[in-house]
């Protein structure tokens, strides 16, 4: 064995054990990615190398190849922990910052929570002239804890980050959409004017669906007034709403949720029309094709229109990325690009990549993979306003929080998100 394939091995071994720890900062856990991703190119260039010579790549190589992309995961997955952590508030909140009415509002709900006093809330939610509350109906949350909310979900939804949020107070969001342009034509001075067609235009209905965690609290718990109970129902919310919209935004069947752009009908990109989603074929049944695999996710860059292009991102899970990680252009260099720095994402041909673990793995006929501009693409629509209703009786000793948020979602231009089928054709 040569001294750099010495050299190799003993980084390959270093890399992976040292994900069984858990670094205590951002630029710790952004240096040992860094590190895993030269191990990576390292013990890549060699089977590639072995490839070229024997037509097949050792065994221990492979292996070894495997492992480090496997730290490599690790390693991203605690990154985006971090930097999720450190994109949360402190617990304590000031109350130099609130206004009157929302001092008023916080100490009431505070109270509603708590010790399940409603008449404060009650009044506050009459002078505004609130619909649905009361006992049966719960009462509306703080706007900080609201806000609070919907903040920490868009950290850790990519959906939700990436697409368009309107907040509507109904619950349906009604939007016309032009699918065609006014048409013009040339004429000569005085030859005529005949009509020209009029734009063509759609409605896009995007009703909302109502989303639900039940969290349970001691009264205990409750009763200890070192608790903040506003960053408790948040931390106890967010994380689950996140997930169940993530799934719903990407691949929802639009029954009682949000319908995901995976659920819509797709067609060949050449065959696109207004409706459904094109995709590109990877020309490889259940796979990427054997020679040029990145020849197709320049396709699909480049079957969007240039308006969308230039805010293109990539959207695949973890596994997927793994695979792309080793595909390389005509001079050597790899697509796949790390950070540049620890809160940035990666980056595949110059575009962002979007981790979303929805997405499915690569298989027969599978969609594993889009690109698009998301913001023009999908929409997301968040009933005004995060309801919670104190529950002390159902499952005593704990005091049930029953909070409700109606969200919905689609696709509302179905030419700014292209997909990668793994098919032949």
């Amino acid at each position: 064995m040569t001294q750099q394939g010495v050299q190799t091995d003993m980084q390959a071994s270093r890399v992976a054990p040292e994900v069984k720890a858990v670094p205590e900062t951002m630029t710790a856990a952004f240096d040992e990615f860094m590190e895993a991703f030269e191990a990576f190119k390292d013990v890549n260039d060699r089977r590639l190398g072995e490839i070229e010579q024997k037509l097949t790549a050792d065994v221990v190589t492979r292996d070894k190849m495997d492992r480090i992309n496997r730290a490599m995961d690790e390693q991203k997955k605690v990154l985006d922990q971090i930097v999720l952590k450190k994109a949360r508030p402190p617990l304590g909140r000031g109350q130099d910052d609130l206004s009157p009415d929302a001092t008023e509002h916080k100490a009431a709900f505070d109270a509603y929570v708590r010790r399940g006093e409603e008449a404060s809330l009650r009044e506050l939610e009459a002078k505004a002239f609130s619909a649905g509350s009361g006992a049966d109906g719960g009462y509306l949350v703080p706007p900080e804890t609201d806000s609070e909310i919907g903040r920490r979900i868009s950290v850790v939804s990519p959906m939700r980050a990436l697409s368009t949020v309107r907040t509507v107070s109904s619950s349906v969001l009604k939007k016309p959409f032009a699918t065609s342009g006014l048409a013009t034509g040339w004429v000569a001075e005085t030859a005529a004017r005949p009509q020209t067609n009029s734009a063509q235009l759609a409605e896009l209905a995007f009703p909302t669906m109502e989303l639900y965690a039940m969290p349970a609290a001691t009264q205990a718990l409750l009763d200890d007034a070192a608790v903040d109970i506003e960053a408790w129902i948040a931390g106890e919310v967010d994380v689950v709403f996140a997930e169940q919209e993530g799934d719903a935004f990407i691949r929802g069947d639009g029954v009682a949720k949000p319908k995901g752009f995976l659920s819509y009908p797709t067609v060949a990109d050449s065959a696109w029309s207004w409706g459904s989603l094109g995709y590109i074929a990877t020309g490889a049944a259940a796979g990427w094709k054997a020679t040029g695999p990145s020849d197709t996710l320049i396709e699909t860059i480049y079957s969007l229109r240039a308006g969308h292009r230039q805010n293109g991102t990539f959207m695949m899970n973890r596994k997927t990325q793994s695979d792309i990680r080793k595909f390389k252009d005509a001079d050597g260099n790899y697509l796949w690009r790390p950070p540049a720095t620890a809160s940035q994402p990666a980056s595949l041909l110059g575009f962002a990549i979007a981790e979303a673990e929805e997405m499915p793995d690569v298989g027969a006929n599978s969609l594993s993979l889009a690109f698009g501009d998301f913001r023009s693409g999908y929409l997301v629509v968040d009933r005004a306003g995060v309801r919670i209703l104190r529950d002390p009786y159902s499952a005593k000793p704990y005091v049930l929080f029953y909070t409700t948020k109606r969200v919905g979602g689609g696709v509302q231009n179905f030419e700014a998100i292209k997909l990668v089928k793994f098919a032949a054709n």
